[in-house]
């Protein structure tokens, strides 16, 4: 690892946001499910309905930092003795971690809350296969499985459902995003009428992409805690909010690469697997494990097992790719 990774690391440790947690979270059973982890949209819903995130840093409040002799102690505990306990520790003191990497993504418009889960998950794979007799701090290792399962998130959200396949929608994508504040200012339907002329599409594949895009659920604005500190979300963006050029080209790249490799991968499923990948892995609105079993009269964990290889054949046949090699390698 360079020296210039080691310091951007040092640099997210010392931007770690604090939260404040409210009084009402301190009733928690702390069972280290990973419910707890991950607050649920149901319950998201009936305590803070308009800030989802605002009502999970609170909960991720509640968990206290570790000291270094803390961390190495419990990542011992885990490594020598498979500790759950100790898991749970070390994945609920660095929930923060996450909220602060996920922010650096919220630019691409996904909605915060999916990259902080995401990034949750990343988090606790690090924190199984991390190794404390190695030289090299957990955070600095967990920030690669974090990125890495934001990154895998947006690309599939993006790359094969969200701007879809076809170029009308990838020019929407990147038009609308510079459209944002116009978008505020004037009202979407004044926009999308403008865009549609300028740019040949109907109006509805407008609007269809712009509600796509709509999926933010924090203000920029709103605080990241309870105190005094004036500290917004705003203060964590890496930059003003916009794509920098040359964000925007790699995604563009990276989308249109995986674009191809998937027209190429389609060519060698069969049909079985290609009803599994359209319903379930490409779908907007997936079907369960259960309705697939049911359509073929077979059980749901059979159904599960052909998922499975049908996933480690996808990315065998995407490795094989150069272009996604690429894309791993950066990744």
């Amino acid at each position: 690892m360079s020296d210039q990774e080691d310091e951007n690391n040092e640099e997210l440790e010392s931007e770690v946001i604090e939260i404040s947690p409210d009084e009402d979270t301190s009733d928690s059973d702390g069972t280290g499910s990973e419910k707890t982890l991950i607050v649920s949209e149901s319950k998201e819903a009936a305590l803070s309905p308009n800030d989802p995130v605002a009502q999970y840093m609170k909960e991720v409040g509640r968990y206290p930092l570790l000291s270094k002799e803390e961390e190495r102690a419990l990542a011992i505990q885990l490594y020598e003795h498979g500790d759950q306990a100790a898991a749970e520790k070390l994945v609920t003191a660095n929930l923060r971690f996450v909220v602060k990497i996920a922010l650096e993504y919220a630019k691409f418009g996904a909605k915060l809350i999916d990259l902080i889960q995401e990034g949750n998950v990343g988090l606790m794979h690090a924190v199984k296969e991390y190794n404390p007799y190695k030289d090299v701090k957990l955070i600095t290792y967990a920030v690669w499985w974090i990125r890495g399962y934001i990154q895998e998130y947006l690309m599939k959200q993006y790359s094969m459902v969200k701007i879809g396949t076809t170029a009308n929608q990838r020019k929407l994508f990147y038009r609308l995003q510079k459209e944002k504040e116009n978008l505020e200012r004037f009202g979407t339907q004044t926009v999308i009428k403008q865009l549609s002329g300028k740019l040949g599409i109907p109006e509805e594949e407008v609007e269809q992409m712009a509600q796509r895009m709509s999926g933010r659920d924090l203000s920029l604005n709103a605080p990241v805690d309870a105190s005094d500190t004036g500290s917004e979300m705003m203060d964590f963006q890496s930059d003003d909010g916009e794509i920098a050029p040359d964000d925007m080209v790699a995604l563009k790249e990276q989308i249109d690469i995986l674009t191809n490799a998937v027209v190429k991968l389609k060519e060698s499923l069969n049909d079985r697997e290609m009803e599994l990948l359209e319903d379930r892995l490409l779908s907007d609105d997936p079907v369960t494990l259960q309705e697939i079993g049911d359509r073929h009269g077979v059980s749901r964990e059979a159904v599960r097992q052909m998922e499975n290889r049908l996933m480690k054949k996808i990315k065998d046949i995407l490795m094989d790719e150069e272009d996604i090699k690429e894309i791993k390698d950066l990744n």
